[in-house]
């Protein structure tokens, strides 16, 4: 198998270090740590990655002498690239098990693997498609992942739940401790998709290839893959096979409490009081009295912390602790000047929002102080 090809190294590099991320560092199968390079008789360089549950292809411009396809270390190749000399024209050469890389005076060869043993995602159909603005997707992710939980057991919850209701797409994500939940208007064409759970790492890969596109990204899925398509890059993943959690019924309806307050300001003094909060003990704790409300932390190893933050509140006065570090994500998450946290007692679930007009909403578990 011969395959010629010559592409510049700032086009390579780009196309490489979308598609070398998806890549798991330790594969037990080889050629999962490969990137499949198709030269093609259209004048593109095709490359493909995949950890069999996620696969990027991205196409790049290039100058190809002789069409053809191999397989080579994707983390090797992208480190060749990334220490190649700007501007350099790098010329990829394939035959006989291996592959030859030029750049000006360097010059590698690598070992090779066949492309017919490189495995591809076979996505079946995807009934349901749509577009989304790229700016839309970014707000979705932004302001829900913080919250997928990172615990393998709940494997359900290791995503964004996508899901349509009425005329809106909403997204959510928990760990048990803390839901963030977006809603959006429902995109032509999303009627009546499958609920789907998209990946953590799905949605991280994705999140890095939103920093390049404007415009819309194509969205088509299935109740078991779904398929981004981003122009010149496509990603493909498979979804999480599971049933999230009905979210709903954990969203307060009738907290009458309510702290108006300015996020920077209540974020930077959750912030300072929370330095002397161990691993163990990350609680803060609020005093709620008549526009008067006071953060603090005591901590058994470090010692004592306390601070008043302004806000508006009128209820009966009451104590309510939160984990620091949950309340300062959810708090990084709001845009405005005013947030607002509807409350009923020290032991219920608590509704942070900007306003009733705000897309996002977090519900936040309190901790016993």
């Amino acid at each position: 198998m011969m395959m010629k090809a010559t592409i510049e190294r700032a086009t390579l590099l780009k196309g490489l270090s979308h598609v070398q991320s998806v890549v798991e560092r330790r594969n037990t199968i080889p050629i999962l740590s490969n990137v499949l390079l198709e030269a093609t008789a259209e004048g593109a360089l095709r490359m493909m990655a995949t950890d069999l549950d996620l696969q990027i292809n991205e196409s790049v411009p290039a100058a190809v002498d002789q069409p053809g396809a191999t397989t080579v270390s994707a983390h090797t190749l992208f480190d060749i690239a990334r220490k190649l000399p700007e501007g350099a024209q790098v010329s990829l050469a394939a035959a006989e098990g291996r592959m030859t890389i030029v750049a000006g005076r360097a010059r590698f060869s690598l070992g090779t693997l066949p492309r017919d043993d490189f495995p591809v995602i076979a996505e079946g159909e995807l009934p349901t498609s749509f577009e989304m603005p790229a700016e839309t997707l970014k707000q979705i992710i932004d302001k829900t992942r913080f919250a997928i939980s990172t615990e393998e057991t709940r494997y359900y919850l290791n995503g964004i739940f996508l899901h349509v209701a009425d005329d809106t797409l909403k997204a959510a994500a928990t760990d048990g401790h803390r839901l963030a939940r977006v809603t959006t208007p429902r995109p032509d064409g999303a009627e009546g998709m499958p609920d789907v759970i998209v990946p953590r790492k799905c949605v991280a890969e994705l999140r890095k290839l939103l920093d390049e596109v404007d415009g819309s990204v194509g969205v088509s899925l299935s109740p078991t893959k779904i398929r981004f398509d981003l122009g010149q890059a496509i990603l493909t993943s498979k979804l999480i096979d599971g049933t999230f959690p009905d979210y709903s019924r954990v969203i307060p309806t009738g907290n009458d409490k309510i702290l108006k307050i300015d996020p920077r300001g209540f974020e930077e003094g959750v912030d300072r009081v929370s330095t002397i909060a161990t691993e163990k003990t990350r609680a803060v704790k609020m005093a709620l009295d008549r526009d008067k409300i006071t953060l603090s932390v005591t901590s058994p190893e470090n010692g004592t912390a306390a601070e008043e933050v302004p806000g508006e509140y009128v209820a009966a006065p009451f104590e309510i602790g939160f984990n620091s570090r949950y309340l300062l994500d959810i708090l990084g998450q709001i845009d405005g000047d005013m947030v607002e946290v509807h409350l009923a007692d020290a032991a219920a679930p608590t509704l942070i929002r900007e306003n009733d007009k705000s897309p996002a909403l977090y519900v936040l578990m309190p901790m016993r102080v």
